[in-house]
């Protein structure tokens, strides 16, 4: 059993948010947690308010006695995508205007058990 968890419109370059998800993609959660709470960088702390959400839709999905950590999860999926990105304009010399886009992110991951569950076949 599999579950999503996605992040819409991070305020974050997709570039720098995929030096972190690179790291994390295929492990186990535990290990996936503890190095995200070691990376330092700001896609780090994004990127642990998302595993744990993705580890809590698991186990509201799952419906089991047990928690999360006798299934032996792992990130299955994890990928980012660019979101919108704003325009902004920086005064430049001799009266013209400079722009800068404030670009922005979308996260989707997604955890799978490694353990049967007690109600799949």
């Amino acid at each position: 059993m599999e579950a999503v968890a996605k992040l819409r419109n991070c305020p974050m370059s997709p570039r720098k948010m995929r030096l972190v998800v690179d790291n994390i993609r295929g492990k186990r959660v535990v290990d996936a947690l503890g190095i995200l709470r070691y990376t330092n960088k700001e896609a780090a702390v994004w990127l642990e308010k998302l595993l744990l959400s993705a580890v809590n839709n698991w186990e509201q999905k799952s419906e089991q006695d047990g928690g999360a950590d006798d299934y032996d999860l792992y990130i299955k999926t994890a990928f980012v995508d660019p979101g919108s990105i704003i325009y902004r304009f920086l005064p430049a010399p001799q009266g013209r205007a400079y722009r800068v886009r404030k670009r922005r992110n979308h996260v989707t991951l997604i955890v799978e058990n490694r353990v049967k569950l007690g109600t799949e076949e």
